[in-house]
């Protein structure tokens, strides 16, 4: 995690996703969760927030850039539906936005990699800092379950203005 400030314009740039045991190939998911069938389950949900962090200048703003690498992988619990996941972000407390959704390409329980990355335009309810995000799964038929864990490479750099 960095911040740099310049004037009122303040950048972050935050891993805080996959995080634990470090690994030989420094590759790191996070635990893997298990979804309640056909409805979304947070796989993993983190605050951008540099207080939260301790370590940032702590200030509250209105988001002039966001951009976002988040990858998570998932699958099903059986062989004959397909996994759902969906990333989202929100105001810290606010209403949650739907910032991508992607269907598994094939039913079964090998795990498909997702990975979303840009530059996101803000939107209501999705505009401020601090923000959260969140990466969801869950299956497209009650009978199985889908699984998901969140990647460590994933990252968000955000560009706020003091408010």
């Amino acid at each position: 995690m960095s911040a740099v400030q310049v004037g009122k314009i303040i950048e972050v740039i935050q891993h805080p996703f996959g995080k634990g045991a470090l690994t030989t190939d420094g590759v790191q998911w996070s635990a893997e969760v298990t979804s309640a069938g056909v409805t979304y389950t947070t796989v993993e949900n983190v605050i951008i927030d540099e207080i939260g962090s301790g370590g940032g200048p702590g200030a509250e703003g209105t988001l002039i850039e966001l951009e976002l690498g988040i990858t998570w992988q998932q699958k099903s619990s059986g062989a004959t539906y397909k996994a759902i996941g969906r990333l989202q972000g929100r105001n810290k407390g606010g209403t949650w936005v739907d910032l991508a959704e992607v269907t598994n390409t094939t039913a079964g329980t090998t795990y498909e990699g997702k990975t979303y990355s840009g530059r996101y335009a803000t939107v209501t309810n999705f505009s401020k800092y601090p923000f959260e995000l969140r990466v969801q799964v869950k299956s497209e038929n009650v009978a199985e379950n889908a699984l998901g864990q969140v990647k460590n490479s994933s990252y968000c750099s955000a560009k706020y203005k003091i408010a």
